[in-house]
């Protein structure tokens, strides 16, 4: 398959594989939606199972309570009615002395039977709320669930289309290549990318320039070496001209070997240092021939002024 071929197929297979990946993660995140709904239904039925043993609790309690209250009813009956058959003072003072404890028992029994029986009423009634909230709970409970069954449902049916379409695209790609794609995919919604003016438009980094240009050229697959998406050449309308070069252009040492031999640059430099020190030693043989000649002038002239004044003795 031709290069630009792959990249229209991936391109294709991107938007299916994005398409999918979200499918596939709405499939896996719906039961966390119901469990929410779970948790707070079992918090729920928990509280009521506490709170019913709480009462149970209670209406022992007022029972037992009535029970004592009776009995101490029944004590201070007792000794109101015996106090028709007393005979002398002291079974008197017995007797009231009997009926004073047990009105008195009658009297704590009772105040505490109508404290527990209030705390008894108040956690009937909070059972009775309670219950209604489970029920009511229960019931959206079972419509989530049916709807989220229903949802899911969709989700399949179409994550089915999808799969179809992607099997009739990945015959036709290198398997290597589609390995590395999928992944890509998972981890960016964008798996192929432009490279514009030598830069990936996936995570903004410039280029090498070599590898640009191999990317311009479209000949092989090439994969970004900073964010691993497939990339592909994008003309830019204000895109330098100038900033690509092909390695034809740019040539290699080797060719360097034709414009320059290192033997002749030898000689030349052999033969330019010998100029050299040949013109300096003209140079100093120059010098010191014009000294001489001056030494000879200056002889003459001393053997001429010898010469005159021995005339002149």
């Amino acid at each position: 398959m031709a290069t630009a071929d792959t990249f229209e197929e991936l391109k294709k297979l991107q938007e299916i594989l994005v398409e999918k990946y979200q499918l596939d993660a709405k499939v896996e995140e719906a039961p966390k939606q119901l469990s929410a709904q779970e948790e707070l239904l079992a918090r729920m039925k928990k509280e009521f199972i506490e709170k019913n043993t709480e009462y149970e609790a209670v209406k022992e309690r007022v029972s037992k309570l009535k029970f004592d209250l009776d009995e101490a009813v029944r004590a201070r009956e007792n000794g109101e009615k015996g106090m028709d058959n007393i005979t002398t003072h002291r079974e008197y003072e017995a007797l009231e002395k009997q009926i004073l404890e047990a009105t008195d028992r009658e009297n704590d029994i009772r105040k505490d039977l109508q404290k527990e029986e209030k705390i008894l009423e108040d956690i009937k009634e909070t059972l009775k709320i309670n219950e209604e909230m489970i029920n009511s709970q229960e019931s959206e409970l079972t419509e989530s669930r049916n709807s989220l069954n229903e949802e899911l449902k969709q989700y399949h049916e179409h994550l089915d289309e999808l799969t179809a379409k992607e099997n009739e695209i990945i015959p036709s790609l290198d398997k290597e290549i589609l390995f590395k794609f999928r992944r890509i995919i998972q981890r960016n919604s964008e798996g192929i990318v432009a490279v514009k003016n030598g830069v990936c438009t996936g995570c903004h980094m410039i280029l090498p320039a070599q590898f640009a240009n191999t990317v311009r050229e479209g000949d092989s697959i090439l994969f970004c070496p900073y964010c691993s998406r497939i990339l592909f050449y994008e003309e830019s309308e204000d895109e330098d001209e100038d900033m690509y070069f092909r390695m034809d252009d740019a040539g290699s040492l080797a060719d360097l070997s034709d414009e320059f031999d290192e033997d002749e640059y030898d000689s030349e430099d052999e033969e330019k240092e010998d100029s050299f020190y040949d013109d300096e030693n003209e140079s100093y043989d120059d010098e010191d021939s014009d000294s001489e000649d001056e030494d000879d002038d200056s002889d003459d002239e001393d053997e001429e002024d010898l010469s005159d004044e021995d005339e002149l003795n």
